[in-house]
């Protein structure tokens, strides 16, 4: 029996870590010197409700300790798991991936990791595409490559709601998000861990269409046509998602209803309240 482990940073929806028994291990986010452990004690609307009244909090995230690894691997163990894959934000943005190797050194069982090559839902699609290959009998090292090559074929679009945060993080350096929002709003697409602006346009209409044709232009990875989930951080960009989610709803090119998950708060710490985009694969 093999089990599947992802961090937090993945915004993992409930409804499917519930469907494929998966364990999500939090990442530790840092709010005005306080720390809290994502979707432990720390939801979305707590986090986002620390900048009501323009206030601008102090904001940072770190990695999961080897132990709280461990002790997600043990849980699986339990429950008779015999094979551990272990899916992960890029190396190249955390040290989570190897918080997880250290971890897995302290089991008894085999633990393959897999670097996701991506961050937020990206993590999710490769630990998806992951579990449906094991429900169909894949083995634990074909899984992995399931999930890596996923991890490769995604595409991703998004509008940040505090470009400076972004900027700050260290994960957007040259791609002159912050200067870009002095013109307009920056519709930013990522490749791997590279964030690059797709385009700079005046309204939030404007965004939506850019982020819809984005999408649309995806080469699908399966014949039956694209996957389309759409992220949303909070109520001030729950009408932008709205607008995607009725521009892609019913298209010929998607393979199936669309997703929907939040945007938390290690994605949220780096992108502010207001923020809202969508992964394609």
């Amino acid at each position: 029996m093999i089990g599947i482990v992802v961090d937090s940073n993945s915004q993992l929806p409930g409804s499917l870590a519930e469907r494929y028994g998966i364990e999500v291990v939090p990442l530790t986010v840092t709010v005005d010197g306080v720390e809290h452990l994502e979707g432990v004690d720390l939801t979305a609307q707590a986090f986002y409700a620390a900048w009501d009244g323009a206030r601008a909090p102090a904001v940072a995230t770190s990695q999961p300790s080897p132990g709280q690894f461990v002790e997600a691997y043990q849980r699986l163990i339990e429950r008779g798991c015999t094979e551990i894959l272990s899916v992960h934000i890029t190396e190249a943005m955390s040290g989570t991936l190897n918080s997880a190797r250290l971890a897995a050194q302290m089991v008894d069982v085999p633990v393959r990791m897999v670097d996701s090559g991506t961050a937020s839902f990206g993590i999710s699609c490769c630990a998806w595409a992951a579990a449906d290959a094991i429900a169909d009998g894949a083995d634990v090292e074909s899984a992995a490559m399931i999930a890596e090559k996923r991890g490769g074929a995604l595409g991703t679009t998004f509008i940040v709601g505090v470009p400076q945060l972004i900027e700050r993080s260290g994960r957007a350096d040259g791609a002159g998000v912050e200067a870009a929002s002095n013109d307009g709003i920056p519709v930013l697409s990522m490749s791997g861990g590279d964030l690059a602006v797709l385009d700079t346009v005046q309204t939030v209409e404007a965004a939506v269409a850019a982020m819809t044709e984005y999408a649309l232009s995806w080469t699908p990875s399966s014949p039956a046509g694209l996957r389309v989930a759409i992220g949303t951080s909070d109520i001030s960009s729950a009408s932008v998602s709205a607008d995607l989610t009725d521009a892609l709803r019913g298209h010929p090119a998607l393979a199936e209803e669309l997703v929907q998950y939040t945007i938390g708060p290690s994605v949220g710490a780096h992108t502010g309240p207001g923020t809202s985009g969508l992964f394609v694969f």
